[in-house]
């Protein structure tokens, strides 16, 4: 079981640096232009575009939440989580928003979907993104199972 938390903690790593860089989705309008942007990309474009407010949530929510979260689950495992405090203390509320990040994805999803202006279809940056956001939602379970399963 030692083997399995460090196994599952950089398998969820590089699957969200992945989610963050490959593109979530494809945006096809009217089947001659398409755009499949990542979800960086989304954050900055939501930037560029005037929308501050929306383009600090989504950023918070689904890229340095989800990275401090990690960071957290890292320090824990290393046992260097009680001598940084503010991790051990965040870390047990962190997991009660473990999925936000992906609903936030959905979200936007859906919202593209039913505009009806264009069609959304999934892309393999959105399937790593969630299999992190999992990844990581089952972590601090494992870190509360002790050596010997206790």
């Amino acid at each position: 079981m030692n083997w399995l938390r460090p196994l599952l903690l950089v398998l969820a790593a590089v699957f969200l640096a992945l989610g963050l860089v490959l593109p979530i989705i494809r945006f096809e309008r009217l089947y001659f232009f398409s755009e499949t942007p990542s979800l960086i990309e989304l954050v900055g474009a939501l930037f560029q575009t005037g929308d501050v407010g929306l383009a600090l949530v989504v950023g918070l929510f689904s890229i340095v939440f989800p990275v401090f979260k990690l960071t957290g689950l890292a320090m824990q495992f290393s046992g260097l989580a009680g001598r940084a405090g503010l991790f051990s203390r965040v870390l047990p509320h962190l997991s009660r928003w473990s999925m936000m990040d992906v609903m936030l994805v959905a979200i936007v999803v859906f919202a593209a979907k039913s505009s009806g202006l264009a069609a959304a279809v999934s892309q393999p940056g959105l399937w790593f993104y969630a299999a992190s956001a999992v990844i990581a939602g089952l972590l601090p379970s494992l870190a509360r199972i002790g050596p010997k399963g206790t």
